[in-house]
């Protein structure tokens, strides 16, 4: 199908041709350039909302009840539910796709799981150009739920308006509030499953947490709330979304946002597609450089400016001898 073809379906809210290029997005396609390139003129802007925490929290079960709060309220909803990838095929477990099933009928709800494919930080590293797709379809919320890898789950915080930190109760998260740095992720930090003991003792300590961290003048101030999703209980935090996105609108704190988040986009793009160049060498040039890197005769610094240059400049690797490699010339080192 044409690029402009499958753009013009995507823009018209057609399934599944916000299904084929989101696939396109993910595989990397040949003629995705092209595609995402006429999909950037216009379109409108969702509200990106990022769903993070620890496995066990229940980030899918709040994720559901989200998106039904939102469909109440008349918005279409898009969902991107990265899961871990298999180590044999490279695909996704689909696992919230099944916890979301009450939703998988609903013609303003879509559901895509995607696999991390190896990319560390808690999302895949091709969510930001799937929430361009599912804005350019007309969804006005998307929720991005991460794998639910620990703490190291911060790249959303990059990527979305809002962030929602799902902590629960009897799991030691006042501490690794703390410890995590979650207070710095979190603009909503969500004790879910309060309906279990120490519930509120949980809600306290991250309150107190919240007050004691510095922030800039201006700076929103996340919001600590409790839920039972699992019986649908998240007025609390869609009222905490709400303030938080009038907040974005106002004195331009989202356009500062969004532009932060293209930039990171722009050079994850630039960077994976320098990986891709250095990727596609028949290995010459990086194998001679590790040698010497191995043998103590280069620096790994050095070896890395070299491979650069060689790319850059198209040469091939000769090799003159056991730990000899010819490249571009570069500026001089001692």
């Amino acid at each position: 199908m044409p690029e402009s073809d499958l753009v013009d379906r995507v823009r018209a809210g057609d399934v599944r041709a916000t299904a084929r290029l989101l696939s396109w997005v993910e595989d990397g396609a040949p003629g995705l350039g092209a595609a995402m390139g006429a999909l950037s003129a216009g379109g409108s802007a969702a509200h990106v909302i990022g769903v993070t925490g620890a496995p066990g929290v229940g980030k899918s079960t709040l994720t559901s009840a989200l998106v039904g709060e939102y469909r109440r309220r008349g918005r279409r909803v898009g969902v991107l539910a990265v899961d871990p990838s298999s180590p044999f095929s490279g695909g996704a477990l689909l696992g919230d796709r099944i916890r979301m099933q009450e939703h998988s009928t609903d013609p303003g709800v879509f559901i895509r799981s995607m696999a991390s494919r190896g990319h560390l930080g808690g999302i895949a590293a091709a969510t930001p150009q799937a929430i361009r797709v599912l804005e350019a379809a007309g969804y006005d919320v998307v929720l991005v739920e991460t794998v639910g890898v620990g703490q190291s789950e911060v790249d959303v915080a990059a990527t979305a308006d809002s962030t929602i930190v799902v902590l629960a109760p009897g799991m030691g998260d006042g501490i690794q509030a703390a410890k995590a740095g979650i207070l710095e992720v979190g603009d909503v930090l969500c004790v879910n499953k309060s309906d279990r003991d120490g519930a509120e003792s949980t809600a306290r300590e991250i309150r107190q947490m919240v007050a004691m961290t510095p922030r800039a003048q201006g700076d929103w101030t996340p919001a600590v709330v409790l839920s039972v999703a699992s019986r649908g209980e998240v007025e609390p935090v869609v009222a905490a979304l709400d303030e938080r996105e009038e907040w974005l609108a106002d004195a331009g704190h989202l356009r500062d946002r969004r532009r932060r988040r293209a930039a990171e986009e722009i050079l994850a793009i630039a960077l994976g597609q320098v990986r891709r160049r250095l990727a596609e060498d028949d290995g010459t040039a990086l194998d001679a450089l590790a040698t010497r890197v191995a043998d103590g005769t280069l620096d790994p610094f050095s070896a890395a400016v070299d491979l650069l240059e060689a790319n850059r400049a198209g040469e091939k690797v000769g090799l003159a001898g056991p730990a000899a490699i010819q490249v571009a010339p570069g500026p001089e080192r001692e």
